[in-house]
This record gives structure tokens, sequence and C-alpha cells, in this order.
């Protein structure tokens, strides 16, 4: 399994997996975007990350600075990915059913028994399979559905799905 872009999107510290994920779905969303940000990924990432973690989002909005130590946090992802889908979007607990009827881009937190520590973004959903870009390896990899409900994900090190930044429903 590859992105379009035939490269490895891998994210460059261990601390932007969030904005790696960002990124990706952007990509995903505007042509001319993907064109510039494949060509300089790391730095696009690093930047993203810099950003969400501020005191003020792309849009100019004021929004709670959160250290980029402890990654991204879920509310920026929410306001980064509304504003390149032009759709609000909300935290939901991670289900199977939340993944699969979501209409748009979804990031996934996943993580161990206690927190979650990694987030990855969901390309598709069927009856029993998620395809996922995982900016720890760099492009897709897939889970089970089983895996999913088993909390078995085994993902970048991490089994459980913690929750997911969906779009919000009208």
């Amino acid at each position: 399994m590859s992105l379009p872009w035939g490269a490895t999107l891998r994210q460059p510290d261990p601390l932007s997996c969030g904005a790696s994920v960002l990124v990706v779905a952007r990509m995903l969303a505007e042509e001319e975007y993907a064109a510039r940000a494949a060509r300089a990924f790391p730095a696009e990432v690093l930047a993203l990350h810099r950003r969400v973690t501020g005191p003020r989002s792309r849009d100019g909005r004021a929004q709670l600075p959160w250290p980029r130590a402890i990654g991204t946090p879920p509310w920026a992802v929410a306001r980064e990915l509304a504003l390149v889908t032009g759709v609000p979007h909300r935290v939901r607990p991670a289900r199977w059913s939340t993944l699969h009827d979501a209409p748009g881009p979804v990031a996934l937190y996943v993580g161990n028994r206690w927190l979650p520590r990694h987030v990855v973004l969901v390309l598709a959903v069927d009856e029993e399979r998620l395809r996922l870009y995982d900016p720890a390896v760099g492009g897709p990899v897939a889970v089970t559905r089983r895996a999913f409900e088993a909390r078995r994900l085994r993902v970048a090190g991490w089994d459980r799905p913690w929750f997911a930044v969906v779009p919000a429903r009208g």
C-alpha cells in the first residue's frame, strides 16, 4: 500500500504524529498543497506542529497554547481538520461504527491502557478492515476489525484506540 504521492511521509520527530496526520489530510484534500508539501514534508510538519500548539490557529483565532513536548491536542486537530474540509470536527470515543460512519477525514488517537500516545489518519474503512496512515512508518497500515475491537491494534507499538476526531453531523 502506498500514498498517492509514492513517497514515504514519516513524521520528522517523535512528537509530530498529529501534525503529520494533519499535513497528509490536507494533502489528500488539496492537490496544489500536496505537490508543495510532498517536497518539504518534514519542514511542513514541524511548522504546523508549532502552529497547532501555539496561541493562534491557522485562521488567526486564539487557542489554548499546548506544550509541544506532549504532542498535538485533539481540539487543535479538530480545528485544523475543519479548516481543511470546511466541516466542523468533534472528539468522539473510538468505536468501529464511529469510524465507519464518518463522512470525511478522521484522526484516531491510539495508545496504551493509561494514555493516548499516537495519532493516525483513517484513510478507508470497510466492514472488516481499517486502512490508516501511520506517521511512524510514513505510509498506510491495515488493522482488522477484530484487532480494533480486541484493543490489539499494533500500530507503532500502541494497541488501544482512545478517541477519534470526526466530522460533526448536522
